[in-house]
């Protein structure tokens, strides 16, 4: 397996995984990973459905606390960074700026979980409207993030939205949106931000990953370098999922090296 790091791993200290990090580390070892970095969910002010409150904060203390001990542990097997998954929305721009600095992070991903205060994944986002609707909303959410909420280094699964749609990606291309994509993708190049390539989708039957090819492609040809490989693992058996077919995809589409963070800066590995 080329590549070597997996930066989109939750673990128990996110409220959607049972994992305990001991385990997630030793596995990570186990498939011969020389980094890895954990990165917990924090979606602040998450629109809830009943029964789930709480399910996306973060005790960020009790969380790092963990990972120091368990850093120092396996030092000489596997590098262990500190990273955050976190939501992004507009009017979160001053608490967001915040947390950012709140601890030494190695790494933050951004993503758009809820588009104008509803979550793609639950189907009532998607009721009484067409699919193309529903996407552009969430794409025209991501540029408006993009453009206002700078607390992060790599935007993640920029098509979130897709996985969860009535028929998935069947009707779905970058081409319908390229002028949503375009400006997006674009700004992130000139503020020196990246895109992560999330291989849930190939996991999970979506048969692609996310962002897809199509995305992946264009930020290259718009001249984006920096490009993170996360499994968006909950659970140990799928760190590193799909790695392979990630690698091919980022070779065909121009890209030679990928990245990992440390200290909130790149580092360049060579696929």
């Amino acid at each position: 397996m080329a590549i070597k790091a997996d930066y989109h791993i939750h673990t128990s200290f996110s409220g959607d995984s049972d994992a305990p990090m001991e385990e997630v580390i030793q596995k990570a070892v186990a498939l011969g990973l020389t980094h890895i970095c954990i990165t917990e969910h924090y979606d602040p002010d998450y629109v809830y459905a009943p029964g789930e409150e709480g399910l996306f904060e973060l005790n960020t203390d009790s969380y790092l606390y963990e990972l120091l001990k368990l850093r120092e542990k396996y030092k000489d097997q596997i590098t262990v960074g500190f990273g955050v998954e976190l939501g992004l929305q507009t009017h979160l721009k001053r608490a967001l700026a915040v947390y950012a600095k709140s601890h030494d992070f190695d790494f933050i991903i951004g993503s758009s979980h809820l588009c104008n205060r509803r979550d793609p994944y639950y189907p009532s986002f998607f009721e009484g409207r067409s699919e193309e609707e529903t996407h552009r909303e969430y794409f025209q959410t991501i540029l408006e993030c993009a453009k206002s909420l700078p607390y992060f280094d790599v935007y993640g699964h920029l098509d979130y939205v897709v996985r969860y749609g009535p028929t998935k990606n069947e009707k779905y291309t970058y081409a319908k949106h390229a002028d949503i994509f375009d400006q997006i993708l674009t700004h992130l190049i000139e503020n020196g931000k990246g895109i992560e390539l999330n291989t849930n989708g190939l996991r999970t039957g979506l048969g692609q990953p996310n962002p897809c090819a199509d995305i992946v492609r264009r930020y290259r040809e718009l001249g984006g370098e920096i490009i993170t490989i996360g499994s968006d693992a909950h659970a140990p058996v799928d760190i590193a999922s799909h790695f392979d077919e990630a690698c091919d995809l980022l070779k065909s589409c121009g890209f030679r090296y990928y990245c990992i963070f440390q200290s909130r800066m790149p580092e360049y590995l060579k696929l």
